[in-house]
């Protein structure tokens, strides 16, 4: 197993290397960030007040006279390593749900996508917002509103290909030798369509990063003065004339990590997909 990594990993273009390590560099500056920080990001300081971009302060200050710098790498932790935590629940459950359904059908098939039907009907980010405004402002609660929006995904997605998967040969074959229903499905359906649904895992951690920036912008995500992107963009555009880079510097880091996985998701699954693949 680990020689056959290997050898993925050496066959695999460079562009897409370049981009996993970015962002593997992302995951640890996000994690080291109180290491990192040049100042306590909830210090304020009453004689800096909303200072420009400097040595001292690189990203500027904002109205409360806190480093700007200090703030983003905070808010990295808590944006990023939150949307990884809803992708984690949320594809593991979502795609436990889709195996079930698509591999023993019938009325188990039935009942489980009524349910993603039903969650379905509703705008994913309109549900998250009643979800998170029902259950309270906060951190966690932003964090399971979306997981409540996102696992439909990953449960219609993993049903699909199971559906597909069960008609395969080697499917087929094991049925005839005698495998049990567990083996087959986490031995031999779920490894051939993992590739697919950690691609579409990876591809939507830019998601869930605007989603929870998207609730914290609106106040009924994480709680201001914690640092976290939306919420420190949402403060700054009181003083987008007086003081742009308050609410430009959060926007344009936040920006530049969803790209980095965008891209990092485009790239892996056109290496694991092999119609993508030149020929």
């Amino acid at each position: 197993m680990l020689r056959k990594a290997m050898l993925a990993a050496h066959k695999a273009p460079l562009l897409l290397r370049l981009l996993a390590v970015a962002s593997i560099l992302i995951l640890v500056v996000s994690l080291f960030a109180a290491q990192l920080a040049p100042y306590d990001p909830y210090a304020t300081d009453p004689q800096v007040i909303l200072q420009p971009p400097s040595a001292a302060h690189p990203c500027g200050t904002d109205g409360y006279g806190r480093d700007l710098l200090s703030r983003i790498l905070f808010g990295a932790k808590t944006s990023i390593c939150a949307a990884l935590l809803i992708i984690l629940i949320a594809a593991t459950g979502g795609s436990l749900i889709g195996l079930l359904a698509g591999f023993f059908r019938g009325r188990t098939d039935a009942l489980l996508m009524r349910i993603v039907d039903i969650v379905q009907a509703f705008p994913s980010l309109i549900l998250a917002i009643a979800v998170a405004g029902i259950l309270g402002g906060g951190l966690m609660n932003a964090i399971l509103a979306l997981m409540l929006t996102t696992w439909t995904q990953y449960a219609r997605l993993a049903r699909s290909m199971t559906l597909a998967a069960a008609e395969e040969t080697y499917v087929q074959a094991a049925w005839l030798s005698g495998c049990s229903r567990m083996r087959i499905l986490f031995v031999h359906i779920l490894p051939n369509i993992a590739g697919t649904l950690i691609t579409t895992a990876v591809m939507h951690i830019s998601t869930m990063m605007m989603g929870l920036a998207a609730l914290s912008y609106l106040g009924i995500g994480v709680k201001i003065p914690d640092a976290e992107w939306g919420a420190m963009i949402s403060e700054g555009q009181k003083y987008l004339r007086q003081a742009p880079w308050a609410a430009l510097a959060p926007s344009i880091v936040m920006i530049s990590v969803m790209m980095v996985f965008n891209f990092f998701g485009d790239a892996l699954r056109d290496h694991l997909d092999p119609k993508m693949r030149k020929l």
